[in-house]
């Protein structure tokens, strides 16, 4: 048995912050690299109005990125998502807007994507092994995947946007927004940013991107998405984009093999077993990483041929990597083409 290693952040922003960035000696005015939700992130800037100082504007990521960790991580136990979670309470319940805008995304992309994307999935996640429980190598028999598909289902979830709040018709629950929440911290940092004044940056939170105007050159930045490979990093293809937001996702680093069979990281919440297609990541450009995010695990959920179709119905910018006997090949939407049609 064998477990594929890393967590998965296909995004592998290069060549305008590192490449050229080295070739021209050139350093970005604003700079900052930490960590946050878990993971890291890289936010780079072309240029810094005057009024704007360096150490201050650290000082503002930071605290948004706790803001919104504090309201929903799973891991911190006295988070706003941690303490809906908890409770056994199936009456309505205040929310923060933040909080609410974001499960409100999730029901949307749940029902656009036929039940593919499901913040509900975590128990299903974690039975397989690949949540903050620990690992067994062992695939689980079907009874148990029976008994946690009753207590899964983003149906179960009601809200109530007048009031911003919100109630859940099944105690045990559990939403896991690992899906979206750091798409939405780079759509937050982002406005954080314009609202400063900059109008050229990129920020990146665990492999969610957004970018908006030009990278040090003066040019397009220029973004690397991963080869879809679990014993190298190579790149697959390089984007030169801006004003959009960019989210992957794949099953290529995340997974177990038992007795030659291989067991992916990507859980489907319509059958509580992981994926057995030839998808090997997905990538989808938004106006916002928060939805950027959802659809990039819808997608990579509904696999080649369902997702393809249901990114050509909702219009949804996409590239595909699909699996093949001898390497890889690349199918995308129509949208996914338009863009670089125009943008060329």
């Amino acid at each position: 048995m064998k477990r594929g290693v890393g967590l998965g952040l296909l995004l592998v922003f290069l060549l305008a912050g590192c490449e050229m960035q080295s070739r021209s000696n050139q350093p970005y005015p604003f700079q900052y690299s930490n960590g946050t939700m878990g993971t890291s992130f890289t936010i780079k800037v072309s240029q810094l109005p005057e009024a704007v100082g360096d150490a201050s504007l650290k000082q503002q990521i930071d605290a948004l990125l706790a803001l919104i960790n504090g309201q929903m991580s799973t891991y911190l136990p006295d988070s706003e998502l941690s303490r809906f979670n908890n409770s056994q309470s199936t009456e309505w319940r205040g929310v923060s807007p933040s909080l609410f805008e974001v499960l409100a995304k999730a029901k949307q992309v749940h029902e656009q994507s036929h039940g593919a994307f499901d913040v509900t999935v975590g128990p299903l996640v974690n039975l397989w092994g690949f949540g903050p429980d620990p690992m067994n190598f062992v695939a689980p028999p079907a009874e148990q995947i029976a008994e946690k598909l009753q207590v899964i289902g983003s149906e179960h979830l009601s809200l109530n946007e007048s009031e911003n709040s919100v109630r859940k018709d099944i105690a045990a629950l559990y939403i896991d927004l690992s899906g979206l929440a750091k798409g939405y911290a780079v759509d937050r940092v982002a406005l954080l940013l314009e609202e400063r004044g900059i109008r050229h940056y990129m920020v990146e939170i665990g492999g969610e991107i957004r970018l908006k105007g030009q990278n040090i050159q003066g040019e397009p930045w220029r973004i690397a998405i991963e080869k879809p490979t679990a014993d190298s990093r190579m790149i697959q293809k390089v984007l030169p984009i801006s004003d959009i937001a960019m989210a992957t996702s794949g099953d290529y680093r995340n997974f177990f093999e038992v007795d030659g069979v291989r067991f992916s990281h990507t859980i489907d919440p319509r059958n509580g077993r992981p994926i057995t297609h030839k998808l090997a990541s997905v990538t989808v450009l938004s106006e916002t990483s928060m939805v950027a995010d959802a659809w990039a695990t819808a997608l990579m959920v509904l696999g080649p041929t369902q997702g393809l179709q249901l990114a050509e119905q909702q219009h949804i910018p996409a590239l595909f990597i699909i699996k093949t006997d001898v390497g890889f090949i690349e199918k995308s939407s129509s949208a996914f083409s338009d863009f670089f049609k125009v943008k060329s």
